[in-house]
């Protein structure tokens, strides 16, 4: 079982849905990039995670700090 990354305290959902925004990416584009990379999300799951109503796993924010060609400093700050 894939371990999930609590948000609390830390904003991951914000600073994922605001380097998305900043990037001019849209949910729906960035959940294409995430299924290429062989990732299994939904939208919905990846506004619950912006939320910060949804944990993300490992997997997820690596491919989603791939497909934002960000850092994880950027993501986890």
């Amino acid at each position: 079982m894939e371990q999930k990354i609590k948000q609390n305290g830390i904003c991951i959902g914000y600073n994922i849905r605001r380097i998305r925004k900043e990037k001019g990416i849209g949910q729906t584009e960035l959940v294409t990039l995430l299924q290429l990379e062989n990732i299994e999300i939904t939208r919905e799951a990846l506004v619950k995670i912006e939320r910060g109503i949804q944990h993300i796993r490992a997997a997820q924010l690596r491919a989603i700090k791939k497909a934002l060609n960000t850092s994880y400093e950027e993501l986890l700050k």
